[in-house]
């Protein structure tokens, strides 16, 4: 905090009343001073003992640190051959892979841009986002071709299964094939700037169209180190990789960052219950990031998983995503007493970084999303006025730090209603800050229910719906009504052999809230839309009883 000196901050809650600004508690994050530096050299540069950078779980196929940067190295200077420069835009259309981080680390070592993909996405939501970032190269693996069908992009299969060309696409080479190249130290390097884009990321999209992310190189290398100063690492530590590595947390995360560290990744092409604990079980892995669906799951089922699994080499459960309730951390503790919980906030547009918890103590303060991460500001700002507020009022959330992205990709509408011309990023959720600097988030701003005026916060509901014993799963949604403007509508999925009825749910909530947050309509679902780190998809409910009235 040395250029805050003058600032006087209250050590208890971080906040600073002359500038109405909360100032992180935790110890700032070193940044390097050498402006001529991309996040792939300062990643590999980094001194550590560990051997094995990460395994694939399925096949038990291991890539050592040394041959991880002799791949990318390779891989580097085949795509310098093709004529892939500084400013290019490559497109990563896979899911995870040991072989993913290669291409994002080669890629980005050129001051070239990777663009990913949720492979799950239509071929038409896939070529709208090629339509947007323009990439000059696509890397895919042989089933996901259908979805570029539509394109003229060159692309490189991750699998070697050459024979897939059925589909008329331009396939040029194979990864197999570039990581077998000399690694030339004599090629055309453009030089890169930490300023200059890295990745090109589209966001969630939870509240209307996705747009594109534009982050730095700073932005990269102060979110590896912040997570590498959080966790402390020891050599030997094991990650499973159960998070998307096309999704911010997983791409800067289990892709790059933790390599910084020495820690070895254990990755798993896609999320399955059974996959994850015998994976914990077979490579004595000691961190297991998820997001809060699969934490519920681990309680709910928790009995038949310790008869099966031994988990005992497990030591922290990382939840991102969406915030915990109080009885899922308490059932959670009590059925894996050895295990931490820790939490973290972010956004995509903050490069996965805002707040987090890094201790069960600090996990404890139910409901929070954490204390604010190293180098990280905040604002409270009250939505109508603009004034900021101070501690334990609720407004928006603004972020300033060296995470916080560059902008939206060709769009300056949307990136000067997110950004201003100080550099906060206005992150739509709404918020309080306690007195001892912990963060609180209310809802989406956006997904507030308006009822007669007063705001009802779907998130407040849903955690109380979740309390009921007979209830699995819930959402709420605003009903458009014509009297009151808009009430709360419950989703509710409930228990195995539970019969609770539209009255009985509706009696539950009325009994414990304001009369303006009754939920005054339920359905019933066997499941309740979410994305996959884990936030409901509300505007896919929305659209739901509109259209059946």
């Amino acid at each position: 905090m040395a250029e805050n000196m003058s600032l006087t901050i209250d050590p208890r809650s971080g906040f600073c009343r002359s500038n109405s600004t909360f100032y992180s508690k935790r110890n700032p994050i070193p940044l390097p001073k050498n402006d001529s530096l991309d996040v792939t050299t300062f990643i590999s540069a980094r001194a550590h003992h560990g051997r094995i950078a990460f395994i694939d779980a399925a096949t038990g196929r291991h890539l050592t640190f040394s041959e991880l940067w002799r791949a990318a190295d390779s891989v580097a200077t085949s795509l310098s051959d093709m004529g892939i420069r500084k400013g290019h835009v490559v497109l990563l259309l896979s899911p995870n892979s040991i072989f993913f981080p290669i291409v994002c680390l080669s890629v980005m070592s050129l001051g070239a841009i990777i663009t990913t993909t949720n492979p799950l996405n239509t071929a038409g939501e896939i070529g709208k986002q090629i339509a947007d970032s323009k990439p000059v190269l696509a890397f895919t693996i042989a089933p996901l071709l259908p979805k570029l069908a539509g394109s003229t992009i060159p692309i490189v299969l991750l699998d070697d299964d050459v024979n897939s060309n059925a589909t008329g696409a331009r396939i040029v080479t194979t990864l197999h094939q570039m990581m077998k190249k000399e690694p030339s130290g004599s090629r055309v390097r453009d030089r890169v700037n930490q300023d200059d884009t890295a990745t090109l990321l589209y966001s969630s999209g939870t509240t209307g169209a996705s747009k594109g992310v534009v982050s730095s190189h700073r932005n990269l290398i102060a979110m590896v180190q912040t997570v590498i100063n959080r966790f402390s690492l020891e050599v030997g530590e094991r990650f499973i990789c159960t998070v998307p590595m096309f999704h911010i947390y997983g791409l800067v995360a289990f892709a790059t960052g933790l390599l910084a560290s020495g820690s070895t990744v254990i990755v798993l092409s896609k999320f399955e219950m059974h996959d994850m604990l015998s994976t914990i079980e077979k490579y004595r892995a000691t961190y297991l990031p998820l997001v809060p669906p699969i934490l519920v799951a681990m309680v709910n089922a928790a009995d038949q998983i310790q008869e099966k699994y031994d988990l005992s080499s497990l030591h922290s459960a990382l939840s991102g995503g969406a915030p915990l309730s109080k009885e899922v951390i308490e059932g959670f503790l009590e059925k894996y007493p050895n295990v931490k919980i820790l939490q973290g906030y972010g956004l995509t547009e903050s490069t996965g970084i805002g707040a987090s918890t890094d201790s069960l103590e600090e996990s404890r303060r139910y409901g929070t999303a954490g204390m604010l991460s190293p180098s990280m500001e905040a604002k409270v700002v009250e939505p109508e006025s603009g004034k900021a507020l101070t501690v334990n009022e609720t407004g928006e959330l603004w972020l300033r730090g060296p995470s916080i992205m560059k902008g939206y990709f060709s769009n300056p509408e949307g990136t000067t209603s997110t950004l201003d011309s100080e550099g906060w990023l206005r992150t739509g959720d709404l918020c309080y800050i306690d007195q001892d600097g912990f963060i609180f988030i209310v809802d989406r701003l956006k997904e507030l229910i308006k009822y007669k005026g007063y705001q009802v916060p779907p998130a407040e509901l849903e955690a109380l719906l979740l309390t009921h014993p007979e209830i699995l799963d819930a959402a709420v949604i605003p009903f458009p009504d014509k009297e009151v403007g808009q009430f709360p509508m419950a989703y509710v999925v409930r228990k195995a052999g539970s019969n609770v009825s539209e009255a009985q749910v509706m009696e539950f909530v009325g009994r414990q809230v304001a009369p303006y947050k009754r939920i005054r309509r339920v359905a019933f679902t066997a499941s309740i839309p979410k994305n996959p780190s884990g936030k409901i998809l509300r505007k896919d409910l929305i659209k739901l009883p509109t259209s059946k009235l």
